[in-house]
């Protein structure tokens, strides 16, 4: 990525950190008096997990705690933030959350064990990011075009994985499946890396992810990007065609993270948090990484999250309902 870029959106963080002057309440100054948990929802060495961790590491130190992470996997992200909305909201506990567990879920599942409003106190959007993708390297397609040739003329030979049923994985394969017209049969996985782990082995055809989590697969070499999701290239894969440009005109998809923590958590810790994020976000070692792994660091407030998590249920609806994805 481009030196300017990458300074410019360091500025605009820097800005957001500026604004955040005002003294905290004694109660948030004598907090944390011991380890935090950070629960991520998703499996080990996945995006969710890799971003994470490197900033539970940083925040630990500005904190003065230790941050320790705890993987929950299971039912697209809902095993995980099902267990911090039933946490004790002492400041002890939090989410790193994301577009699967607080857009999509609440599409997806009828009984879904938490309500993604009323259940959390939001802290704060963390970044932003764009989707890729992947078939395994042997496969004979190089862009959107062959791979739309090659599945046409027997299409029950190709599959699609995803990082599990109604993941935001699951849901740009069923938004590209309908589409394209190309009936290509899911299967879901437990986590993002099992998934991986067989389309490198070519034992899947495809796999829609975000980049953060293909990230080292595309590094290898292992597997091959295809197009991206965006209105625009990523800065990542930068020799990499969107769908659009590839004439898929209306397919975007996208996804974001954020950190929630349980509802009645006291709203001065939750801003505690809020601004050592933002400060955190903002160190350029810690933006660069993030823009490295495919993620766009972009600090919202609690507010900016609330309204990003009731403005985003409905539009996941509209794309659940246009895909027809279901869980069974």
């Amino acid at each position: 990525m481009k030196s300017s870029s990458i300074n410019k959106i360091l500025a605009g963080l820097l800005g957001a950190v500026g604004m955040l002057t005002m003294s905290l309440p004694a109660a948030a100054q004598s907090w944390p008096e011991r380890p935090i948990r950070m629960v991520i929802p998703f499996a080990t060495g996945g995006g969710t997990d890799i971003l994470g961790r490197f900033l539970a590491q940083k925040m630990s130190e500005g904190l003065g705690q230790t941050i320790v992470v705890e993987n929950k996997p299971g039912a697209g992200g809902s095993v995980g933030t099902a267990d911090v909305a039933k946490a004790k909201p002492d400041g002890y506990t939090f989410l790193l959350g994301s577009s699967s567990t607080h857009g999509i879920n609440p599409v997806l599942y009828s009984k879904l064990p938490y309500d993604p409003i009323k259940d959390f106190a939001p802290i704060a959007i963390i970044a932003t990011n764009k989707f890729v993708m992947a078939v395994p390297s042997s496969l004979p397609a190089n862009n959107l075009q062959e791979f739309l040739a090659l599945t046409r003329a027997d299409p029950e030979k190709y599959v699609y994985a995803s990082s599990g049923n109604g993941t935001t994985s699951h849901l740009a394969g069923a938004l590209f499946t309908q589409m394209s017209g190309i009936p290509l049969m899911h299967i879901p996985y437990k986590s993002n890396v099992p998934a991986l782990n067989d389309l490198m082995a070519g034992r899947v055809s495809v796999m829609f992810d975000n980049i953060t989590a293909m990230q080292g697969q595309l590094a290898s070499g292992m597997v091959k990007p295809i197009a991206t999701t965006g209105d625009t290239r990523s800065p990542i894969l930068p020799d990499v065609p969107t769908m659009q440009e590839q004439g898929l005109k209306d397919y975007r998809i996208g996804g974001w993270f954020c950190m929630v923590a349980p509802a009645g958590t006291p709203a001065e810790i939750t801003e505690r948090i809020y601004r050592e994020l933002a400060r955190v976000v903002a160190l350029p070692e810690v933006a660069e990484k993030m823009i490295a792994i495919g993620a766009d660091p972009q600090v919202g407030s609690p507010a900016e999250l609330q309204q990003l998590i009731a403005t985003e249920i409905p539009r996941w609806k509209s794309i659940v309902d246009m895909a027809g994805a279901k869980v069974e």
